[in-house]
This record gives structure tokens, C-alpha cells and sequence, in this order.
């Protein structure tokens, strides 16, 4: 038997998302020769598990059905009785009553990790997942946000203590993700988009927590504002979920319809960032933003709602704009101001580009989960 630490990551659903997105760039960069990995997924995987480089990581699907599933929990507790892991680390609310199954059967150390905000609690104000984070959490040795503003809710809010509380920020592929050093290197651009034309964009979950119809709405107000002599704005919006359809619609009875592409989930993310002129992410509330770090390391200027992590990852005035959450109007009057000045659009990019590669590598971060596993697994 391997004497490398197995640590078993347990999420809701293995799917296309930030959060996923961070365990797949773990699992890649984490030196091979230390951990080994297992993903649960309490639901299902989707194509997503493709990101995955390594060929020693197992995955697992519990396939728990909505509501009370108590049988799934014990699919997970005899899972984990086999796999014997050293961590377990779970992630989000929807996963944290799995620190407790982790605990009773045996599981040495257990990691929960607070990612961002979710739709039935967008504020973090739930009394009932205030209650269940606590309760279940008594399972937990080690608490793991990625943004300041998370740390302070689990202390303040939750009553965590801060001694059982680290913040670990998300990292960024600045090799992958980087500006179009030329028109070679930004192909998709060519194909989906007339020439001179400026592209706003984003890669999102079409959900309400995200609020996609708020760019699609900025979108639609500020083409009307450019009329026809203004520049030829376009929209790129990549991600799918159940808003899409209606995000679709609105642009169709607006006449946008023609001027925009929303392509569904894609695994081009690199090439599509490279494609935009313009990024925004209106959501209501986030944690920190893998799309906002890709963004910037891609060179763009970022229009972000003014919240959660969001007020750490950009700079207003230096690489980027804030904007209030569901404020459309706010969205549109900033992208005509980059539109009208595209030397404040380059150099919001440029110092964007720069804020990623010296504060928010991935190295920086892949140094900090090893750090933290290596301690928990010698406990």
C-alpha cells in the first residue's frame, strides 16, 4: 500500500464551476509524489472530470437523490471505510454534514472549505445554515476560506474560533491564461466576431446567485445607447445553467440576439478570455472569483459587483470598475466608458495583468495547500 496521504475531496456535484475548477488545479499541481486523491461527488460528474491530468485520482459518484437521502451517507461512510483517507475535505454547506460521516469513520483529520455564496443563502444570514454549519462543524479541525470577507463571516457570524480558521486564496495559471501575444493566438475571435468589433464577456453559471441577465440587460441598454455610429459591441457570455434560456430570450426580443454568442459550458476557457476586450462578473454576491483572477491574467479590465471577494481582487480606477449588485445601468455606463476610451481599457488590462502575476500565482497558491495537508496529515 502507498504510503502517500490520501486526501478524499468531497463536493455536491463534480461539475463546471470555480469551486471544482480550484480541486482540479489542485490535484494537478500538488506534488504527485506526496498525496494521492480521491473526488466523491455526493450527486454526479460530469465531462468536467476531464480536466483531470493525473491518472491516479479516483473518482466517485454517490448518486444522492434531492431531500433525504440517508442512504447515501451510508454509501459515503462505508466508502470512506474502504478507502481509509487521511483528510477529508469538504466543501461548502452542501457538503459539511460529510465531516461528520468522515469522523465516524475514522477519518484522521477533516478540512472544511467555504468557497462563495449560494442562492438559498446569498447573504450568509440563514439561521438554519448558521445551525447546521455549527452543529456539524464540532466534526471539523480546520476551517479554509478563500477571501478576507469569508474569514470574518465564519468568525464573526458562524463563531468559529479564528485560531480554526485560515485564509487561502485562489491562484491563477498566468502560463495558460495570458493576453493574445497576436491575432494567431486568439483564433475563436476571428471565427465568432466581425473585425473592429469590441467584445464584452464573461464565464459564468447561468444561476441567480450569478445574475447573468444583469449583463445581458447592460448589454442590450448600451448597445442602444452607441447607436449605429458608436463601436460595434459584442457579447460573449460561455457557461450554462437554467437562466440561459432566458438570457437567450431577452436578447432575442431586444434584436441583440445577432450580436451575441453564448456558447454553453466549455473547456476553452483560455482562448475565450483571449476573444474579449471587456470582462464582467455582475454577480450578487462572490467569494473569490476564478473567472475574475483568469480575467486578469488574461489581460482585462474587470467590471465586478462591488462584493464579498470581488473588493480584493480589483482595483477601482487601476484594473478595473465596481459596480452596485442588480445595477445594470452601472454595468452599461461603465462599459461605454471603456468603449469611448480604449487607452484607459489598455491600461486597466496591462495593471490587471500585472496585480495576477505578483499577487495571486498559483504557485503561491499550490504552496499553501501543501503546507496545510502536510500539517494536517501529521497531526
Amino acid at each position: 500500500m502507498s504510503e502517500r496521504p490520501l486526501i478524499a475531496h468531497i463536493v455536491f456535484r463534480f461539475d463546471y464551476g470555480g469551486l471544482e475548477n480550484g480541486v482540479v488545479n489542485l490535484l494537478n499541481q500538488l506534488p504527485q509524489n506526496e498525496f494521492r486523491h480521491a473526488i466523491i461527488a455526493l450527486t454526479e460528474a460530469s465531462g468536467f472530470r476531464e480536466r483531470i491530468r493525473r491518472d491516479d485520482v479516483t473518482l466517485h459518484e454517490l448518486h444522492k437523490r434531492p431531500g433525504k437521502d440517508f442512504g447515501a451517507y451510508v454509501r459515503l461512510f462505508r466508502l470512506l471505510r474502504q478507502l481509509r483517507p487521511t483528510i477529508v475535505h469538504t466543501r461548502n454547506v452542501g457538503t459539511i454534514d460529510c465531516a461528520l460521516i468522515a469522523w465516524l469513520a475514522g477519518a484522521p483529520a477533516r478540512i472544511h472549505g467555504e468557497h462563495g455564496w449560494d442562492t438559498h443563502d446569498a447573504d450568509g444570514k440563514s439561521p438554519r445554515y448558521k445551525l447546521i454549519r455549527r452543529v456539524f462543524g464540532v466534526s471539523v479541525d480546520r476551517w479554509v476560506t478563500v477571501s478576507r470577507d469569508l474569514e470574518k463571516w465564519l468568525i464573526d457570524w458562524i463563531g468559529i474560533d479564528a485560531s480554526r480558521v485560515v485564509q487561502l486564496c485562489n491562484g491563477v495559471d498566468t502560463v495558460k491564461f495570458h493576453p493574445p501575444k497576436s491575432v494567431a493566438d486568439a483564433p475563436l475571435r476571428a471565427q465568432l466576431f466581425p473585425e473592429g468589433a469590441v467584445v464584452v464577456g464573461s464565464v459564468t453559471r447561468f444561476q441567480e446567485i450569478k445574475d447573468p441577465l444583469n449583463l445581458v440587460r447592460a448589454f442590450i441598454e448600451a448597445r442602444g445607447k452607441l447607436g449605429t455610429d458608436g463601436p460595434d459591441l459584442r457579447l460573449l457570455m460561455a457557461g450554462d445553467g437554467p437562466l440561459r434560456a432566458q438570457a437567450l430570450a431577452l436578447l432575442e426580443q431586444s434584436g441583440c440576439a445577432e450580436f451575441a454568442c453564448l456558447p454553453g459550458s466549455r473547456d476553452d476557457v483560455a482562448e475565450l478570455l483571449r476573444s474579449m476586450d471587456i470582462f464582467v462578473l455582475g454577480s450578487l454576491r462572490e467569494g473569490i472569483s476564478n473567472t475574475i483572477l483568469e480575467a486578469m491574467a488574461s489581460g482585462l479590465p474587470v467590471i465586478a459587483s462591488a462584493t464579498g471577494g470581488n473588493l480584493e481582487l480589483v482595483e477601482p480606477g487601476i484594473t478595473g470598475q465596481f459596480v452596485r449588485p442588480g445595477a445594470s445601468g452601472e454595468i452599461a455606463s461603465a462599459l461605454l466608458a471603456y468603449l469611448r476610451d480604449p487607452q484607459l481599457r489598455a491600461a486597466h488590462g496591462e495593471q490587471a495583468r500585472l496585480r495576477a502575476e505578483q499577487k495571486y500565482s498559483l504557485a503561491g497558491m499550490i504552496a499553501r495547500y501543501r503546507d496545510l495537508y502536510l500539517s494536517a496529515s501529521t497531526r
